[in-house]
């Protein structure tokens, strides 16, 4: 018995992972189809570890700058909102103290 998977990238390009579900000395068909499962979500975590390094990789090597910021909003967004301003019109926020 053995596990077959079969990713497609971005650009199309096929991946085949196969896991063989056969333990050495597991007799229990459902226990070998376990540890192919578990060698299966090793790979998968392997091939994707590497595909996100590399899509990582690949934006820093396109725009340096933005991948340096960490966020990818427009930061004139930023200089442009004028809703966040406290309003000095009303009562200062401080208590006032109080003659013991």
């Amino acid at each position: 018995m053995e596990l077959l998977g079969e990713y497609i990238g971005l650009e199309g390009r096929r991946q085949q992972l196969r896991v063989p579900c056969e333990a050495p000395g597991v007799t229990d068909p459902f226990q070998s189809l376990l540890s192919g499962v578990a060698q299966m979500r090793e790979l998968v975590t392997e091939l994707f570890g590497s595909q996100v390094q590399q899509e990582a990789q690949d934006r820093v090597t396109a725009a340096p700058d933005e991948a340096l910021d960490g966020d990818d909003e427009d930061d004139s967004e930023d200089e442009n909102n004028t809703d966040n301003r406290t309003n000095s019109d009303g009562p200062s926020a401080k208590r006032q103290k109080t003659p013991s």
